[in-house]
């Protein structure tokens, strides 16, 4: 397996407290994923889209978006709702990560298509048992599935 079929983790965090933490947690799990940090949903959407300064990377889909709800600039749930209106994002998974267990921040999540909500800080099992539950443990321990 060549380290081009291991898909990327998105970490989009702009508290760079929380996105050390969330970073510590994913690297005591091991795994074979890299991880890439960006600090708000613009830059997310910039990453995803191959624009901006990431216009010269190869447009590989992340095994998994980890998107906090709050953010300058472009929150986590406006990000969401335009991957969700993209055919091409509409599949990627998208766990939500907040500091609130704010039902009406859980609720507009599933409405407008999380996959998994992870309260911060992030904990290694939680992030696991998100991602379990996403049917994506395959993906983030190893390769994805060829696209085709």
């Amino acid at each position: 397996m060549n380290h081009r079929d291991i898909r990327t983790i998105l970490l989009v965090e702009d508290s760079l407290a929380d996105a050390e933490m969330a970073l510590d947690a994913l690297a005591g799990a091991n795994l074979a994923n890299p991880v890439v940090h960006l600090e708000d949903g613009v830059d997310c959407l910039d990453y995803l889209y191959c624009r901006g300064e990431w216009a010269g990377r190869e447009p590989i889909d992340p095994a998994v978006v980890l998107l906090d709800i709050k953010m300058p600039r472009m929150s986590g749930l406006e990000v969401l709702t335009q991957l969700r209106a993209d055919d091409r994002f509409r599949r990627v998974p998208v766990v939500i990560l907040s500091s609130s267990r704010e039902e009406s921040d859980l609720a507009r999540s599933w409405d407008i298509g999380a996959n998994a909500y992870v309260i911060k800080p992030v904990d290694v099992d939680q992030f696991f048992d998100a991602v379990r539950t996403l049917g994506q443990f395959w993906a983030v321990l190893n390769q994805g599935p060829e696209s085709g």
